[in-house]
């Protein structure tokens, strides 16, 4: 259905709705990315695209080939440089898909949550409510389903039985294994001293140290619950799916932790 004929140039239902789509899609990757050094990279691909399509316009030949050799090896460029936003946004999208609405997929997929609730939390609270009476610093990692493989190689490994007592001896301020976290999936502490992706969200709060800035990046890209101690204050921190829930006491920390493994 043609709305507008502008002489040179027709546009129709189609195209119109074409550019809202473009227009809503390059908002939602700028809303993922803002504040980071991607968001510069992304803006000036953005500016030397537009210049391509111009020069192509007025059939600047040579130009126009030296250019769409740049633009086939930027998109390669970009996937690699935009790989954590790229699995940020995967996770979103997957995370708001609704499966109760689907039997057969709510059935596959929640076969992990169903699991998850067998082990017990008490180790991790006790643990915690002792962290955090003597204000020592303390990272723990709780796998719901998401996979945290590439996170547990990059510390030491363990496979040991979790407890109070070695979660407390890991977080020792002298020991070798207090620095990074710790990751517990199925009744086991799986590593010690990993590593964890920092958030670069601008709206955090300045007072949060590298601690918090570690649990909320790993939210950003797992499903993970994350408990943080901290060092200054002993105060404690839950963080799921992105959200912080700060000054939490000892049995708050115990209804949120349940409640969110246990959820599909």
């Amino acid at each position: 259905m043609l709305l507008f004929n502008l002489g040179f140039l027709d546009i129709d239902f189609l195209d119109v709705l074409d550019v809202l789509l473009v227009a809503f899609l390059l908002y939602q990757v700028y809303f993922l990315i803002r504040g980071s050094i991607a968001s510069r990279v992304f803006l000036g691909y953005l500016l030397v695209y537009g210049f391509y399509l111009i020069v192509r316009a007025l059939k600047m030949e040579l130009l126009s080939t030296i250019l769409g050799q740049f633009m086939e090896i930027g998109v390669l460029a970009l996937v690699i440089i935009f790989q954590p936003e790229i699995r940020r946004f995967l996770f979103f999208v997957g995370r708001s898909t609704n499966l109760q609405q689907y039997p057969i997929l709510h059935r596959i997929f929640s076969q992990k949550s169903e699991r998850q609730t067998t082990w017990e939390l008490q180790p991790v609270i006790d643990a915690t409510k002792k962290l955090a009476a003597s204000r020592t610093g303390a990272l723990m990692v709780i796998k719901k389903e998401d996979s945290l493989k590439r996170y547990i190689e990059s510390g030491d490994s363990l496979d040991a039985h979790l407890s109070k007592a070695l979660l407390l001896a890991i977080f020792q301020k002298n020991g070798p294994l207090h620095d990074g976290a710790v990751i517990i999936s199925d009744g086991k502490i799986k590593a010690a001293r990993c590593m964890l992706p920092v958030s670069e969200n601008p709206e955090i709060s300045p007072i949060l140290g590298f601690r918090h800035r570690a649990a909320i990046g790993l939210s950003e890209h797992s499903d993970a619950a994350i408990v943080v101690v901290s060092e200054e204050r002993g105060e404690v921190t839950l963080v799921t799916e992105g959200g912080i829930h700060r000054h939490l006491p000892v049995h708050d920390l115990q209804e949120k932790l349940v409640e969110y493994l246990s959820e599909r």
